[in-house]
């Protein structure tokens, strides 16, 4: 028999024999994304965790193999905790406020509009994620400083008085929008709101109206109806929204080197120490900070159905 006759024979059993059993072919199907998840993803990140435990010399700026947990030690000086505590509040603050900002949008695109409409507001929702990030972080510079259009608006609506009061709030810090954190919070939350309004607005689509007729039927107001019935079945698009704002936040960079007052954030600290100083053990025990916020993180908002929502 000819290899030209054995190979269709062959190719047909090795059909069959997927066939019969799908979990193989799903292996199969799984091997090529999985092995560069291991060892390009996984195999990067565990070198650079790795790295933590190596030893930085402060007068020759070198890194050597010496393993020590000093590093992470230090992760607890008060000066580097005391970045921890300022990152993590402004993820959850951005995460909160983003949720209040977004609901209201998310609700109205899934209940009150369609066709033309809907498709207006995704549109309107994702333009801001089609510009460059750097270039909305610069322009929310100039529209933050002094004289600014932000400085402007707040003087016709006669608002000095409370912005000054606000930013005299201890932790706020500056004098102005652009060098406060209140400032920094407001850019943090229009760069990421596109990343909440989507996720709500997909587990608002999947309420049923009849759920809301049969609360009307039973007498409840309107407000009991939200409180009762639509906001505890969005919950898993927020929290799915929030996982986005705050992994987004916590590893951040950028937003806090152009906008607010002098003070690491942890993508910051993480840049300065291995690019300005070359302290990459130092970077690496910071990487991990993040890494186990967002793990604690995943493992409150998968209880209120995130995953779910995604």
């Amino acid at each position: 028999m000819t290899l030209a006759m054995q190979s269709p024979s062959l190719v047909r059993r090795l059909g069959t024999l997927l066939y019969r059993r799908p979990n193989l072919y799903l292996l199969l199907l799984l091997i090529p994304p999985l092995t560069w998840f291991g060892a390009i993803y996984l195999g990067s990140l565990l070198n650079l965790l790795w790295q933590g435990f190596y030893t930085f010399d402060d007068f020759t700026m070198a890194v050597t193999p010496d393993l020590t947990l000093a590093n992470f030690a230090a992760l607890f000086a008060p000066a580097n905790f005391d970045i921890i505590l300022r990152t993590l509040a402004m993820a959850l603050a951005v995460s909160v406020a983003s949720a209040v900002l977004a609901f209201p949008i998310a609700y109205y695109m899934a209940r009150y509009t369609s066709g033309r409409t809907k498709a207006f507001f995704y549109i309107a929702v994702m333009m801001p994620m089609w510009a460059s990030y750097i270039v909305k972080t610069y322009a929310w510079t100039l529209l933050l400083a002094k004289g600014g259009v932000a400085q402007w608006f707040i003087q016709q609506m006669h608002l000095q008085a409370v912005l000054q009061a606000i930013l005299a709030v201890p932790g706020v810090g500056g004098s102005t929008l652009s060098t406060s954190h209140l400032g920094r919070f407001l850019v943090f939350v229009y760069i990421w709101l596109p990343f909440m309004i989507l996720p709500i607005q997909a587990s608002l689509e999947r309420l049923p109206p009849s759920l809301l007729q049969a609360s009307a039927d039973l007498g409840a107001r309107p407000s009991q109806t939200f409180l009762l019935v639509v906001l505890p079945l969005a919950v898993p698009g927020i929290a799915a929204g929030s996982i986005f704002t705050f992994s987004l936040t916590l590893g951040d960079f950028i937003v806090p080197q152009l906008i607010g007052p002098p003070g690491y954030f942890i993508g910051s600290m993480v840049y300065a120490q291995q690019g300005a100083i070359g302290n990459m053990p130092m970077a690496a025990a910071f990487t991990l900070v993040p890494i186990v916020l967002i793990a604690i993180y995943l493992s409150i908002v998968k209880r209120l159905g995130a995953f779910d929502a995604l």
